[in-house]
Order: structure tokens, then sequence, then C-alpha cells
């Protein structure tokens, strides 16, 4: 079910959310399931609560009817009854709608989950150094070292050729007339 990317698995997970979803709207009409030897076709002509209360039924808006669900299909045939006029579980949804809010909210899942995949994938990656930068690092801080040295070694030598020419530079310049 999942499949293995540049930055690990990822789940696919929309049609069995569909699933859960399409579950628990109909977990209502589940609850006041009738009796399995009533007929479907007893509640025709009725209204779409009265023939939903069994949950084998299936309600068509277009003539009224109340008709055992096709359960070895998913969706009712056209010739049964048309999606958009077809009512099963809940009388206020009809298949149509509840394909179309399935696919989107579907959809927002996967482009979530794709998003998160993708921003956990970044932060892994930044947040541990490959060896280039590692060893760039690594090449910076000996130049630091090098330079500092390089700089203690040519301030003392600086510093002796001042001594030797009376340049050295004292904390009090005026210490030299004082000890006279």
């Amino acid at each position: 079910m999942g499949s293995r990317g540049a930055c690990g698995p990822t789940v696919r997970w929309g049609l069995p959310l569909g699933a859960a979803t399409l579950l628990l709207l109909l977990l209502p009409a589940a609850a006041v399931e009738k009796s399995p030897g009533e007929a479907c076709s007893q509640s025709t002509n009725k209204t779409c609560q009265e023939c939903l209360k069994n949950v084998s039924c299936l309600w068509c808006n277009t003539d009224k009817t109340c008709l055992d669900y096709p359960v070895s299909k998913i969706l009712p045939p056209a010739s049964l009854c048309k999606l958009s006029s077809a009512r099963w579980g809940v009388c206020w949804v009809n298949f149509e709608a509840l394909i179309i809010a399935m696919s989107v909210v579907g959809g927002l899942i996967l482009v979530a989950l794709a998003t998160c995949c993708y921003c956990c994938c970044r932060k892994k990656k930044s947040r541990k150094p490959d060896k280039s930068e590692e060893k760039a690092m690594r090449e910076q801080e000996e130049r630091r070292i090098r330079q500092e040295e390089r700089r203690a070694e040519m301030k003392s030598r600086h510093d002796e050729i001042r001594k030797k020419y009376g340049l050295f530079k004292e904390e009090n310049p005026y210490a030299r007339f004082e000890n006279n």
C-alpha cells in the first residue's frame, strides 16, 4: 500500500479514509436497523426516513421508491437509480455529493501528508551536516587557528623590532620621564 520514495515510505490513506467517512455517515442508520425479514419494497411511497431505517435499503428520490441495495456493487447502477437521486444511510446526502466530498477530503489529506513528508525530510537533511560540510568547517577552523598563530608571531616580531629601536609603546608614555 505504501511506495518507497526518496525520503521514506509514504502511505496512501485516501481510500481507507473515504471508507471510514462513509462508515461514520452511515453509522446512525445502522443503529436503527429493522429486522432482515422486512422487505424494502414495503417502504415504497413512504418517506425517505422510513425506507432508510433498514440499512439494506436504498431510497431513490426521483420516483420515491425504496429498493434493495445492490450489495454486490459499491455504487448503485444508473439503471436502478441516478447517483444524484440515490440516498443510503441518511437522507440528506446523495451518492454524487458523497463521492465528491470524499474525493476532496482524500485529496486534501494526501496533499497534507505529502507536505508533512517533504517538511520532515528537509528538516532531517538540514539537521545533519554531510561530510563535505563537516570537512569545510574543519578546514575553516584550521585556517582560523593558523591565522591567529601568524598574527601572534607577527606581533611578537614587531614588538622585538620596536624594542630594538626604542619605539616600544609603553602603557604610560610619561613613565620614561618619571624614571629619570
